[in-house]
């Protein structure tokens, strides 16, 4: 994993001289469905885990982008998060995604934290594409620099800060490998992500804890068929850290349904489980998650 921030860091690199060659307008070369959607911390893949494929439709001499709006509603929280990615000569993409985290349960019902993630995605190997004669998967590499903004809310219980919940930072870093295969002949695609992570509920909640504070690493799985042309059903798993004694952190997984209706939009809607969020509301947290993408 260390040698992931290097290899990142030179990846940008590759900004300048992508730009040189790729054309000025997207090309939108590749398969529809092939850049997956973006997902909840604004990286290219599924809903809950990110997948070695670039985002946009861009073929590897040109470029793409999109912009998403996704929405979790559990029985007592909600979460929003919006952004943009760009896929860059289909090898380097940069993202940015905004997340709003609420409650509606007392003494959680004035509860707002927000965080700001970047990210940064290179593919070091294989397509998952243009390559069905080869075992070999894509893979990708990335990091997600994370800063959560603080605590609103809570200022009757003292508390303004996510350290004050027992995190050790307000601020942190994940790091993971993906792994990609699609077979098109059997309209499936495969994930694994290794994601190296510190983050208490993708961050809202901080970085390490009173439990524990070390970077641990955690799997991340994801499966999808394509029923027709446009539309995808899959599923995905992800396992959490558990490192902090007011939250009792749980795997996340969702069933999902993808619909490609052009190039430009898509739509995905999923059945999602959380698990527990904090002991302050013990309940495991399910519900409707939907995200809105658009782009070229």
């Amino acid at each position: 994993m260390k040698k992931i921030i290097p290899a990142l860091m030179a990846a940008l690199a590759v900004l300048p001289s992508a730009g040189a060659y790729a054309q000025s307008s997207p090309d939108m070369g590749k398969l529809l469905a092939t850049g997956g959607v973006i997902q909840v911390e604004g990286a290219g893949g599924g809903g809950i885990t990110p997948w070695a494929l670039i985002s946009g439709y861009g073929s590897r001499d040109s470029w793409g982008a999109n912009a998403h709006y996704t929405y979790i509603n559990t029985q007592d929280y909600k979460l929003g998060s919006y952004g943009v990615a760009i896929g860059i000569a289909d090898r380097l993409e940069v993202s940015f995604a905004n997340q709003e985290f609420k409650g509606s349960l007392a003494p959680l019902d004035k509860l707002n934290i927000k965080q700001d993630i970047v990210g940064l995605k290179l593919k070091v190997l294989g397509d998952a594409v243009y390559e069905q004669d080869s075992w070999v998967p894509q893979v990708a590499i990335g990091l997600m620099y994370k800063k959560n903004k603080g605590v609103r809310g809570l200022e009757a219980l003292g508390v303004t800060n996510v350290k004050q919940l027992g995190a050790k930072d307000d601020h942190g870093y994940d790091y993971y490998v993906s792994a990609t295969k699609i077979y098109l002949e059997q309209s499936l695609l495969l994930n694994a992500t290794l994601r190296a992570t510190r983050a208490n509920q993708m961050g809202i909640l901080g970085f390490g804890g009173d439990r524990n504070d070390d970077t641990r690493l955690m799997p991340e799985f994801s499966a999808a068929y394509l029923i027709t042309r446009k539309v995808a059903l899959g599923a995905e798993y992800r396992r959490k850290p558990h490192n902090l004694g007011v939250d009792n952190e749980k795997a996340y997984y969702d069933a999902f349904v993808a619909w490609f209706p052009t190039r430009n939009v898509s739509v995905t809607a999923a059945y999602a489980e959380l698990g527990d969020i904090t002991i302050f509301n013990p309940k495991k947290q399910h519900g409707l998650y939907l995200s809105l993408q658009a782009g070229f």
